[in-house]
């Protein structure tokens, strides 16, 4: 690749990465090309050199990291894995996300419904339809092969997880007491282990009654 080919695309990076921490930030629509300049230290003029609208490369911040994302979780599904243990990777794979991601997730999350009016984000209706299809997809295998239980309404589980995952981007912030290891391996004992105390399955001996020497007296 040219020096000079590369160094636009490096720019572009820089760019886009200022934009996605602008738009998780501020939310989308409160933030301005004329932000994202002076952000960079450009001018807005040079800011069109790169990209043509805010549209542009928000669009490109999503559709980049996401096609990143559910090209890791068909792996998962494609996987020889055991049904327990591509839960545990889909999981693990989402906070992951969250933690490499942060800004994307951000707005993914608090975005997509204003976005997907537009006729050119359409595809984040699809990536949602994605998104169940792969925890539908999982959940059922797992009750299937019996490591989940019979009786679970899968559709809630579902919802459970999509509900409780995503909402971390929320208060989690990369560098912080808990890596997103830590937080994944919490969230995995709570949704496929419980959080109740397990039942003594030992009986405890009763302890010896006193014995007392036959040869004493009590003393008055």
């Amino acid at each position: 690749m040219p020096e000079s080919v590369q160094a636009t695309a490096t720019r572009r990076t820089e760019l886009l990465g200022i934009a996605a921490g602008l738009f998780a930030e501020k939310g989308f629509k409160n933030t301005t090309v004329r932000d994202i300049a002076d952000a960079a230290g450009i001018l807005s003029g040079s800011l069109y050199h790169h990209f043509d609208s805010k549209e542009s490369m928000v669009d490109e911040i999503l559709s980049t990291f996401q096609e990143e994302l559910f090209g890791s979780y068909d792996e998962v599904i494609a996987s020889d894995d055991e049904a327990r243990t591509k839960i545990e990777r889909a999981v693990r794979l989402s906070f992951e996300a969250i933690d490499q991601h942060r800004d994307e997730v951000a707005i993914f999350q608090n975005e997509a419904d204003y976005l997907g009016s537009f006729e050119r984000f359409g595809y984040l209706a699809e990536r949602h339809a994605q998104s169940r299809q792969v925890w539908m997809t999982l959940l059922h295998e797992g009750v299937q092969s019996g490591a989940l239980r019979k009786d679970l309404d899968v559709e809630l589980v579902y919802r459970f997880i999509r509900d409780t995952v995503w909402v971390a981007v929320r208060w989690y912030h990369p560098g912080g007491p808990l890596t997103h290891d830590d937080i994944a391996d919490q969230y995995l004992t709570i949704l496929l282990d419980g959080i109740s105390t397990p039942p003594e399955v030992e009986v405890r001996a009763r302890p010896a009654p006193e014995t007392r020497n036959p040869g004493t007296r009590k003393q008055t």
